[in-house]
């Protein structure tokens, strides 16, 4: 599997990650579910950043972006395909992930301001999402073709782009004719219901891997039932499912064969902002070496506790050089 220039390809959206701390009060102000995301302007994201109770930072996001980010500083060789902002924050995009070892040639360039998601974080860790896709959102289905995957071994691809469902299929599509494996996180529980009675053909068709949480597990299922069962229920649909749980740890399922991956103990979560994404680039960083799925969840696991102890979804070199010496 790994003879390739590139192990993984990262697809989906790279936005600039705005990460603020706010009162449960302030989300009455913008509306929606609390611990969703919802798509909105740039104007709208300005404005809401305006009325922010404290000063917030901001980082290199995006589901799949977090992904590959963590990915390369394991080792994996990374490379990513979507399209940055023709600004400041673009450019710091491409060269943030060429900084930690990525590949940065397969980025396309916009013709408007990068991408933008206001990551709203409450005093329980949660954290609530309002994105402005920037010129992620013009990225076209013309404009992915096989030539983007040609010499990767596997592509991880972000749920988001069920949003566009001609994009993700050009994306599936391209990324199969190029003999990648595919993997596809559900990223929101409201890109579950947005995908509605299409989703289980993509994952047969196309999807090798599939990541899910419980939510849009549930959502995907239609109601509440086991985590177990939510895990056999997806991989009916295709090879392997993980369903995370935080703290309850993960289900894998492969056919009707299921294990449970329990969670790191102890761990006391600041800011779940990346939590899955990162654990998705641990499991696949084990799956691609072959590693047997218990240590693919337990290298999923860790990452995952790393990142909810932080701000934001960028750990420290501190910590990955002793996530890489526990691991190795």
């Amino acid at each position: 599997m790994l003879n390739t220039s590139f192990e993984l390809v990262g697809v989906g959206s790279p936005i600039i990650d705005v990460l603020a701390r706010i009162p449960e009060s302030f989300l009455e102000r913008i509306g929606g579910e609390k611990g969703g995301m919802v798509l909105t302007d740039g104007e709208t994201i300005g404005k809401w950043m305006a009325q922010l109770p404290a000063p917030f930072e901001e980082a290199p996001g995006g589901s799949s972006g977090n992904t590959i980010f963590a990915a390369a500083r394991m080792g994996i060789r990374t490379t990513f395909v979507g399209k940055t902002g023709n600004d400041a924050g673009g450019t710091f995009y491409r060269e943030r992930l060429k900084a930690l070892g990525g590949d940065d040639t397969r980025f396309k360039i916009g013709t408007i301001p990068n991408g933008r998601c206001l990551s709203l974080i409450t005093p329980d860790s949660q954290r609530t999402l309002r994105t402005d896709l920037g010129a992620a959102a013009t990225l076209t289905p013309e404009e992915i073709t096989p030539a983007d995957f040609i010499g990767c071994s596997h592509a991880h691809v972000e749920g988001y782009l069920l949003f566009n469902p001609d994009l993700m299929k050009a994306v599936l599509k391209s990324a199969k004719e190029a003999n990648c494996t595919i993997s596809l996180d559900l990223a929101s529980f409201e890109v579950v219901k947005a995908a509605g009675s299409s989703l289980p053909e993509l994952l047969k068709e196309y999807v090798d891997l599939v990541f899910a949480n419980e939510d849009e597990a549930a959502a995907f299922h239609g109601g509440p039932d086991t985590l177990e069962n939510y895990a056999v229920e997806l991989a009916g649909l295709c090879e392997l499912a993980v369903v995370k749980a935080g703290a309850d740890g993960a289900w894998i399922a492969k056919g009707t064969e299921t294990i449970h991956a329990p969670a790191v103990p102890g761990v006391k979560a600041i800011d779940t902002t990346g939590a899955g994404d990162f654990w998705a680039a641990g499991f696949l960083a084990g799956w691609l070496h072959g590693k047997p799925l218990e240590v693919c969840a337990a290298w999923g696991a860790r990452l995952g506790a790393e990142i909810v102890q932080v701000i934001g979804a960028e750990l420290p070199d501190e910590k990955w050089e002793q996530v890489m010496k526990d691991i190795s």
